[in-house]
């Protein structure tokens, strides 16, 4: 009878530090998260305010800050699920590229003390958000191996806990920079 109580309580044991290891794993992928999400807030805030400067320069970027501006209302949306933000951020990610690239033509802009200081910021944020994604997508990778790995996967299905995505960058992104093409104006 003692023995039969000790590999109960082995069990019971081993079963409580499973079901804690995925709750705890499971939070810090939504902690991570959240820290990334405040970190896109603070683009989808900034980005306009950089328009706005280039703005001044030339009359062509009308249609970024259209749709930085529409980004901006689907990012306010705080009913938007995991997939919806890493979609969300990929476009805006699209966008500040293109916006960059009209920024080369125009030197003065360039020059200009608030651009300057609104592009390092911006700099600086992105470099921020890169560190997120690669801690949010270990965070996942964790989450997931765990869901998979056995024993935790039984645990994990009896809790009905979910693979979570993982912040990818979009094929067109992945291709290589013709560098030429980026001198010839």
């Amino acid at each position: 009878m003692q023995t039969f109580l000790i590999v109960v309580g082995i069990i019971l044991l081993i079963a409580i530090l499973m079901y804690n290891n995925l709750i705890a794993k499971k939070n810090q992928v939504n902690n991570i998260f959240a820290s990334l999400d405040a970190m896109l807030k603070k683009r989808y805030d900034l980005l306009p305010n950089l328009v706005a400067s280039v703005q001044e320069y030339t009359s062509h970027e009308k249609t970024t800050l259209e749709q930085i501006t529409a980004l901006r209302a689907q990012a306010s949306n705080t009913t938007q699920n995991t997939h919806e933000t890493i979609s969300l951020d990929a476009d805006f990610s699209k966008l500040l590229g293109t916006l960059m690239l009209s920024v080369e033509n125009y030197p003065e802009l360039k020059a200009n003390e608030n651009f300057s200081h609104l592009q390092h910021t911006l700099n600086e944020l992105e470099e921020q958000i890169s560190a997120a994604r690669r801690a949010y997508n270990q965070s996942v990778t964790d989450f997931n191996n765990a869901l998979e790995m056995f024993p935790t996967n039984m645990m994990a299905r009896f809790m009905r806990l979910e693979h979570k995505a993982l912040f990818e960058i979009p094929k067109s992104e992945r291709n290589t920079v013709d560098v030429k093409k980026l001198f010839k104006h």
